[in-house]
């Protein structure tokens, strides 16, 4: 049950297979670090000295078995608590896929770690105790999920061990779950019954539950289609260098480094840079691998243009007929990160939206969630840490921005404090207000 770093390091670098980034989420000792520990485990990803130091560990706590929560909970302080309390990142592959896994922390205090680790994520997975059923933790991870545009959400009822592997515990749980998601936006909506410690239904089919008709879970992770989840109609390119070599040979080169957010663009391509709303055609695109005849995203690129324009870090590049909206009025959804001080109407903000940064004043606070029952209190005056809320803002200057469920990578926003450099909150873009 190992592997050799040289294997693994080959198999996430090979360019046969994709990749899948998912995030786990859940209550407090639904066990998600144990998914991913028996997700290394039954894959054979696990380096043999990760086994060895987790067997140790397992057998100095007093535990007749290995505890494959270990491989996960890194951090001094999940070992000595047994919870997870910082996004852990692991790392595996199959022969059909690569994957990135974030373990977040399943503690309502650390629900800002839950939107770091989902942020990115392809598809979420929402672990749930067949013996408690859906919870409190479990609306609020699937609301947070939602609201960051995951579009695929597995969830998986764990534990089935402790109930009998009974198909009646896992149907209630599906019902009174999916009655849940009908009021959220999920796209893509599975269920699969497991039990992380014993290894049902995780990498294997189990023979406990007969009665379930689905793959296990690595299979559904390795077929999951998301090359379709990704925008590739909006060009977006914003830019975050620009390369002006001072040698004699290429004192004429100027180009535009950045990664691709959106679109794909290609050499012969007509583009207009924003601001200054001037139109050029792409003349080339590089990599550090030379020249390519298309860039997608996630690609770090170097676009070269065929005219001279004015342009500098913070700009973007995009399609003449299909630009994204200059806004400096900004109706956001956010997330608040900080302990210290809750947002208040009239606080001021650095903020950065892509690679440009700006100032930002909060306008007016419309309403906080309660994710729990996804009521909307009207009324209040602040947002406190690990709220989420749908705010106002007047930004200094213009950004490009698009609605977050169209386009996540220009509709996502972090607002600074500029006394203490902080990351105070995670913002995604609603609705498209007239710029003034």
């Amino acid at each position: 049950m190992s592997t050799t770093t040289e294997n693994l390091a080959e198999a996430l670098t090979d360019g046969s297979t994709d990749l899948l980034r998912f995030a786990t989420a859940g209550s407090v000792d639904d066990g998600k670090s144990t998914l991913i520990g028996r997700l290394l485990f039954d894959s054979k990803t696990i380096f043999e000295d990760q086994l060895d130091s987790v067997e140790n560990v397992s057998k100095d706590r007093g535990n007749d078995y290995t505890d494959l929560s270990l491989l996960t909970d890194g951090l001094r302080a999940e070992r000595e608590q047994g919870i997870t309390i910082d996004v852990a990142y692991r790392y595996f592959a199959t022969p059909k896929r690569k994957f990135i896994i974030a373990d977040t922390p399943g503690h309502i205090q650390y629900t800002r770690n839950m939107v770091t680790g989902a942020s990115t994520a392809d598809a979420a997975l929402i672990l749930v105790d067949a013996r408690k059923g859906v919870i409190e933790q479990s609306r609020r991870h699937t609301f947070l999920a939602t609201l960051l545009g995951v579009p695929h959400i597995v969830v998986c009822v764990n534990k089935m061990d402790l109930v009998d592997y009974s198909e009646e515990v896992f149907e209630n749980i599906r019902k009174d779950f999916t009655e849940f998601a009908s009021r959220l936006r999920v796209p893509d909506l599975t269920f699969i019954p497991i039990s992380a410690l014993e290894g049902d239904n995780v990498v294997n089919r189990s023979e406990n539950t007969p009665w379930y008709e689905g793959s296990p879970l690595l299979s559904h992770l390795e077929r999951l289609h998301v090359a379709s989840d990704r925008n590739l109609v909006d060009v977006r390119f914003p830019v975050q260098y620009v390369i002006r070599p001072q040698s004699h040979d290429a004192r004429d080169y100027r180009g535009y480094a950045g990664t691709v957010a959106s679109g794909v663009m290609k050499p012969g391509d007509r583009v207009v840079a924003l601001p200054a709303g001037l139109e050029t055609t792409i003349e080339s695109i590089d990599t550090a691998d030379g020249p390519v005849d298309e860039a997608y995203p996630p690609m770090a690129v170097t676009v070269r243009l065929a005219d001279e324009i004015d342009i500098s870090r913070g700009d973007m590049i995009a399609r003449p007929n299909n630009t994204p909206a200059a806004l400096q009025n900004i109706d956001a959804q956010i997330c608040w990160m900080d302990e210290s001080a809750p947002l208040t109407v009239g606080k001021k903000y650095a903020i950065k939206h892509t690679t440009r940064w700006a100032r930002a004043m909060v306008k007016d606070i419309n309403y906080r969630v309660d994710v729990n029952s996804l009521h909307r209190d009207e009324g209040v005056t602040e947002i406190k840490l690990n709220e989420i809320g749908r705010i106002q803002l007047r930004v200094t200057q213009p950004l490009f921005v698009d609605p977050y469920q169209q386009n996540s990578e220009t509709g996502s926003f972090i607002l600074v404090d500029e006394s203490t450099n902080k990351t105070v909150a995670a913002g995604m873009v609603g609705g498209l207000p007239h710029s003034s």
